[in-house]
């Protein structure tokens, strides 16, 4: 299946730009949209898998809502990507099953 047929932007003139790299690939993602749009754009689906079954996920309802959308941003895990806005520089990676818990974490939670 093509994505970029799924998921094609609408012309937007005079935006500016912001490059950001999503799952290791360069990326100019428009200043001022979400990290969800920006992976939906760059075709980066799934952009999550479940930690229970390893199934795959994409952004779906891209208000908050659902969570289908946490990526790992800048090294942080659980990141919710219709809620974060893209900036210059930003690395952008899938969300991989669970999040590991640092010892700080274990121990705060425990």
């Amino acid at each position: 299946m093509q994505h970029d047929l799924m998921f094609k932007r609408l012309e937007n003139e005079g935006c500016g730009t912001v490059l950001v790299e999503i799952d290791g690939a360069a990326f100019h993602a428009r200043a001022g949209e979400t990290v969800a749009a920006a992976v939906l754009a760059a075709g980066m689906i799934p952009s999550r898998t479940t930690p229970l079954s390893g199934s795959s996920r994409a952004p779906y309802c891209m208000m908050g809502v659902c969570f289908e959308c946490l990526v790992e941003v800048d090294g942080v895990p659980n990141v919710q990507g219709c809620m974060t806005l893209v900036v210059e520089g930003m690395k952008i990676l899938p969300q991989t099953g669970a999040r590991h818990l640092s010892m700080a974490e274990q121990e705060m939670y425990s």
